[in-house]
C-alpha cells in the first residue's frame, strides 16, 4: 500500500492524489432503513476520500421503501450499487456484499450510521502504519428523542456496557474488537468472511478469528461512527436479549472468550431474582428473612439509580429520569438472553460461509 499525504486540491494534482491512495470498497447491510439510508449513503460519499471508492448495499426484504430509496441512490451516483440479501440477516448481507467488492480494502458501515469526517482516509493510513488486519474505533451513540438520548448515554457509559473501548473510548492500540471495522480483503477471503450462523455478535466473532490467526486488530478513538439507538423500551429489551443470547454462543464456540464484563449481567440478574424470592418468602416467614432477601434487589436498584444520576449529570431531566430504567433493561435483558441461550445454537458454529473469491 503506497499512501502519502494528499496534495492541495488543484486541477494539476487531482489525478496524482487519486492514484496515490488505494481504492476502497464500502459494504453496507440494509434492512428497513428508509428513514436513514440516504443519510448514511451520502455520509460515505461525502467523505472526500482521495482514492477510488465504491459502495455496495446489500438489501434485505424490507417492509418499507428501502429498496426504492436504494435504487434512487444507485441511479444518482455510479459509485453506488446494490445486491440482494434474501435472508435479511446481517452476516449474510455482509458476505453478499463482500462477494461483489472490487478492491483490496473493505470498509464496513451500517445503514443507519454516520462516519466522522475523514474516517476512511484515517483508517487507510492506520492500516499501513500499524500493519493491522482490521482497524476501527468507537460507536458514538446519539439519540433524537428523550428516550433515545437516555439509551445513548447508557451505551456510552461503563455503567451500561462495562469497560468496552469501542463504546466508551480509550487509548489507541491493539484491541480484542472494534466497532464495524476497515479490513484487508485478503484476510477476509482467507478466513471465509463472516460466520453466517451468528445472527448477532458476528463482528466480535470475526475479530476473534482474526486474532487467532495471529493478526492485529487496532483501535483508534478518532474513528467514530454515529449510531442511532432503539426508539422504545420493547425494542431495546429485544436487542439486548439477542446480544446476551449470541454472546453465549460465541463463548461456547470459542473456548477462553468468557470474561467478567460478559458474566456480570447474568450474575446480577440471578442475584436479584434469588434475593427477591427469598424476600417474598420471608414476608410470611419472618421480617428478618424478608429484609435479608430484599437487600440484594434494593441494593442493586439503589446503586443503579445513584450511578445513573451521576452519569447523567448535566443532561435534561427527562433523560435523567429514564436512564435507571434503561440501564436495568439493558442489564436484565442481556442477562436473561445469556442465561436462556439454547445449547443447540452452538451446534453449527465454527464454520464460516466462504466469501466467493474473484
Amino acid at each position: 500500500m503506497n499512501v502519502s499525504e494528499p496534495s492541495a486540491p488543484t486541477a494539476a494534482s487531482v489525478e496524482e492524489t487519486r492514484t496515490a491512495w488505494p481504492p476502497v470498497s464500502v459494504i453496507m447491510p440494509v434492512l428497513n432503513e428508509e428513514r436513514h439510508l440516504a443519510f448514511a449513503v451520502n455520509g460515505v460519499l461525502a467523505q472526500g476520500y482521495p482514492g477510488e471508492l465504491e459502495l455496495i448495499l446489500a438489501i434485505g426484504p424490507s417492509t418499507d421503501r428501502t429498496q426504492e430509496v436504494a435504487d434512487e441512490l444507485s441511479a444518482a451516483d455510479p459509485r453506488v450499487r446494490s445486491v440482494p440479501n434474501p435472508t435479511g440477516r446481517t452476516p449474510a448481507a455482509l458476505n453478499a456484499a463482500l462477494a461483489e467488492v472490487r478492491h483490496d480494502i473493505v470498509v464496513r458501515v451500517d445503514g443507519h450510521g454516520e462516519l466522522v469526517p475523514g474516517y476512511i482516509q484515517t483508517a487507510v493510513r492506520l492500516l499501513e502504519k500499524t500493519g493491522a488486519a482490521n482497524v476501527g474505533g468507537v460507536m458514538r451513540a446519539e439519540g433524537v428523542t428523550v428516550f433515545e438520548q437516555a439509551v445513548a448515554r447508557a451505551m456510552t457509559s461503563k455503567l451500561g456496557v462495562g469497560n468496552a473501548p469501542n463504546h466508551t473510548g480509550g487509548e489507541s492500540g491493539p484491541s480484542d474488537t472494534v466497532y464495524l471495522g476497515v479490513f484487508r480483503r485478503d484476510v477476509l477471503d482467507e478466513l471465509g468472511g463472516y460466520d453466517e450462523h451468528f445472527t448477532r455478535a458476528q463482528d466480535w466473532e470475526l475479530n476473534h478469528r482474526i486474532r487467532e490467526s495471529g493478526r492485529l486488530i487496532w483501535f483508534d478513538p478518532s474513528l467514530s461512527v454515529t449510531y442511532r439507538p432503539r426508539p422504545n423500551l420493547k425494542a431495546l429489551a429485544k436487542q439486548y436479549k439477542e446480544y446476551g443470547r449470541w454472546r453465549r454462543v460465541v463463548m461456547r464456540t470459542h473456548a477462553g472468550t468468557a470474561n467478567l464484563r460478559y458474566l456480570a449481567p447474568p450474575g446480577a440478574l440471578l442475584a436479584v431474582a434469588a434475593g427477591t424470592v427469598v424476600g417474598l418468602a420471608g414476608v410470611t416467614g419472618g421480617p428478618g428473612i424478608a429484609a435479608l432477601g430484599f437487600v440484594i434487589p434494593v441494593g442493586y436498584f439503589g446503586a443503579l439509580t445513584a450511578g445513573a444520576l451521576y452519569e447523567s449529570r448535566g443532561l435534561p431531566a427527562g433523560v435523567r429520569a429514564r436512564l435507571p430504567l434503561v440501564l436495568a433493561t439493558m442489564h436484565g435483558s442481556w442477562g436473561y438472553g445469556f442465561l436462556t441461550s439454547p445449547a443447540r445454537l452452538a451446534k453449527a458454529t465454527g464454520k464460516s460461509s466462504k466469501t466467493p473469491k474473484k
